[in-house]
């Protein structure tokens, strides 16, 4: 195995603004957060309001204490699988370098089917009778995703993520604002709040909602993001994550509320597919969410983009050959994610699965893990006793909602593949 090793970087450049727009951007997409009323029509409000608000706490506090081990050795630790091998060694790098590309992988299959769901409606809204597909609109968004995976790294599109950054606060206005609209022109005796299907459909279902929740705040890009912070960045960083959730919650939990209490069990797993009036406010906030899903793909294609650069030393390479290599390793990329989201665009099954099996273990078991082990506890005894406890209960409670949300998602997976056929347009 080739060990490890971290080259010396530049400083970064960013303020603590342009980090809550990177962590915004990365967490806060609609793809993320348009789910969460169907995960909470999965769980039935208080468990499902009790798994948001845990969910968002949680991942806050497991965000601060990744921030918090910035140079925790004195090395300048600039990805996650570095600080991984800084503290576990090899085994850590490895298994971070895993579930790292199964998040990124997994959540831009996701996020691409649904800015090419968006994408279709707005065209459908125009011209309803039009013969374009949902694969079409998938392969036009990867075209564009092309375009701006040229930029050499995330520094350079932080211009590009603070629009994105403002377009998800317009996604969340502009979404709850229809919802509640169309929940109180329904009749509201129709709606029913109870679970559907069978009792085993239901487990199931609840299974699956863990995902999609754990799926709602991902983030594997912690340390990238700090790499490109400037001094002091531990409270540059800080300050960055709260800002951002300050804008995840006032988007997640106002959507997700509303959502499940405008259209109860009934609500589509991806939101925009449940409203129906007025339609040029929906056309509006399906804009807004393809704009916002264009920031967090480049986000999350840089750890694929960093093993390629890896594997081929471009920083070795100069001029035009650069360039080169740039172009011929994002295009494979782009193009095996555009087929796989065209070939199976079941965007509810991924964001579950890629939840459960990329998201949970980074964002939710692992930072409690690495924060122990490096022993960066408090001083006071008892508060140092309680941070231990805290990070085994959500290392041990996590690991388990990762289990229970990877068997909802195959489930759904397994069924929806042999109701539907490869390329169906959704």
């Amino acid at each position: 195995m080739r060990e490890a090793k971290q080259e010396e970087e530049e400083e970064g450049r960013g303020t603590w603004k342009h980090a809550a727009f990177h962590v915004a951007t990365t967490i806060a997409t609609p793809a993320a957060y348009a789910p969460l009323p169907f995960a909470l029509a999965s769980l039935g409000w208080p468990l499902g309001v009790c798994c948001l608000v845990g969910g968002t706490l949680v991942t806050w506090y497991s965000s601060l204490l990744i921030a918090s081990l910035w140079k925790w050795d004195g090395n300048k630790h600039t990805t996650y699988r570095l600080l991984a091998h800084s503290i576990f060694g090899p085994c850590g790098y490895w298994f971070v370098a895993l579930f790292q590309q199964i998040a990124s992988i997994g959540n831009n299959i996701a996020i691409q089917i649904a800015a090419g769901s968006s994408l279709k409606a707005v065209y459908k809204y125009y011209d309803n009778d039009g013969k374009l597909t949902l694969q079409d609109f998938i392969i036009f968004f990867g075209v564009f995703e092309l375009i701006l995976s040229q930029f050499p790294d995330i520094h350079s599109l932080r211009w590009f993520n603070g629009i994105c950054t403002f377009s998800t606060v317009g996604f969340a206005a502009t979404a709850t604002g229809v919802t509640i609209y169309d929940g109180k022109n329904t009749d509201r005796s129709s709606i029913n709040y109870s679970w559907q299907g069978t009792t085993a459909s239901k487990i199931f279902k609840a299974f699956g909602a863990l995902g999609t929740i754990a799926f709602s705040f991902g983030d594997a890009m912690l340390p990238e993001i700090q790499s490109t912070i400037r001094e002091p960045p531990k409270k540059n960083m800080y300050k960055g994550v709260s800002g951002a959730y300050g804008v995840i919650i006032a988007s997640y939990w106002t959507l997700a509320f509303s959502g499940y209490w405008a259209f109860g069990s009934q609500v589509q797993p991806y939101i925009l597919s449940s409203l129906t009036t007025p339609g040029w406010t929906i056309v509006m906030a399906n804009l807004f969410a393809v704009i916002q899903i264009s920031g967090c793909y480049q986000i999350y294609s840089r750890p694929t983009y960093a093993l390629f650069e890896e594997s081929i030393a471009l920083q070795r390479q100069k001029g035009y050959k650069r360039s080169f290599w740039r172009l011929g390793y994002t295009s494979f990329y782009i193009i095996i994610i555009t087929l796989i989201s065209a070939a199976i665009p079941f965007f509810g099954d991924f964001v579950s699965i890629c939840g459960a099996v990329g998201f949970t273990p980074l964002d939710f078991v692992f930072p409690a893990l690495v924060f122990s082990k490096a022993g960066k506890m408090p001083k006071n005894s008892n508060l140092s006793h309680l941070v231990r406890v805290t990070n085994f209960l959500i290392a041990a409670v996590f690991s388990l909602v990762a289990i229970l949300g990877c068997v909802g998602a195959v489930r759904s997976i397994v069924l929806d593949v042999k109701t539907y056929k490869f390329f169906h347009d959704m």
